[in-house]
């Protein structure tokens, strides 16, 4: 992480990203939306990932064109998943994304991945903020 000051503090983060296996347990409903950058697509799905006595489930969201790379044909199927983590603070609150980039499906018994290639990054890969609008919502 790099800070830098002159009048007021700019924070610029290198974009840390991880990897998790698993197995796809559910694709929930596609939302949309619009504001004032235009329209928006968000899509959530949940991955089950083993944890010694007890499985975790992790809820992980892709935006606008990478919500394609996710299909109902994928569920119950063993998949890595290679995501980043964004906090915001909202009205004196913290809430965070788990935003996934990437999904490589993994073959049966072989080991080897049919890897999806996530389309380039662009600025409409994360939600846009309504200006000026009072939203109860933080996100």
């Amino acid at each position: 992480m790099v800070v830098t000051c002159s009048g007021f503090c700019s924070i610029i983060l290198n974009i840390m990203s991880f990897k998790v296996k698993g197995r796809v347990v559910d694709i929930l409903p596609l939302q949309t939306g619009s504001s004032s950058r235009g329209e928006w697509k968000k899509l959530d799905f949940v991955l089950e990932v083993p944890d010694d006595q007890f499985p975790k489930k992790i809820c992980f969201t892709l935006f606008n064109d990478k919500t394609e790379m996710i299909k109902e044909a994928d569920k119950n199927r063993e998949v890595e998943v290679s995501f980043s983590l964004e906090g915001r603070e909202y009205n004196g609150k913290w809430y965070h994304n788990v935003n996934a980039f990437r999904i490589d499906r993994m073959e049966k018994g072989a080991g080897a991945s049919d890897q999806t290639v996530p389309p380039p990054y662009n600025e409409d890969d994360y939600m846009p903020v309504k200006d000026g609008e009072n939203d109860d919502l933080p996100f």
